[in-house]
């Protein structure tokens, strides 16, 4: 099957990565998990390694095992590249180019599709910086795919900005997968 490259931001949604993962792996695609420092203190690096049966990428300290740094042979292997959730932080830097993390430097890496499931607050969702640079991802080929319509969000308050449904994300990177 094919190769996925989950990054993960950090975002009250990261839980949902694990199920995400987990998805995957049934369905017989070879995943690798790639965080922001940020995500781990919402998600476990142990929980995604057992899921996705491969180390977690997390910190350039991590490319230790060869000599070609990890952040570069993954994205060399990757079919696809999702990023679930994406915080406004991240997709910021991939649509400034900036890599000031293990995540945001395989992306410049990559040549593979690139899907992105933002999640965050909703004024920050709205504002105009974040819509700016949700032009600049769509412009360079990446999809974007949400955040949801409505709903609650971890915060309190009301509106779009939630991660889409694990079934929804699960279908949109199954369609894109060779």
């Amino acid at each position: 099957m094919a190769t996925v490259v989950l990054g993960v931001c950090g975002s009250i949604a990261a839980y949902k990565a694990a199920d995400v993962v987990s998805g995957l792996v049934k369905r017989g695609h070879e995943v690798h998990c790639v965080c922001t420092p940020t995500a781990l203190r919402f998600v476990t690096p142990l929980t995604l390694m057992t899921l996705s049966r491969h180390p977690v990428l997390s910190s350039f300290d991590d490319e230790t095992q060869d000599w070609v740094p990890a952040h570069i042979s993954l994205a060399q292997k990757a079919d696809l590249l999702a990023i679930a959730p994406a915080s406004a932080h991240t997709m910021a830097c991939m649509a400034r180019g900036l890599a000031p993390n293990v995540l945001t430097s395989l992306y410049l890496a990559n040549h593979a599709p690139v899907l992105v499931f933002p999640a965050m607050n909703t004024h920050m969702w709205e504002h105009p910086a974040t819509q700016e640079n949700v032009q600049i991802l769509a412009a360079r080929g990446c999809s974007i795919h949400g955040p949801a319509e409505e709903g609650r969000l971890a915060c309190g308050a009301c509106g779009k900005g939630r991660l889409l449904p694990v079934a929804e994300i699960l279908e949109a990177i199954c369609a894109r997968l060779p």
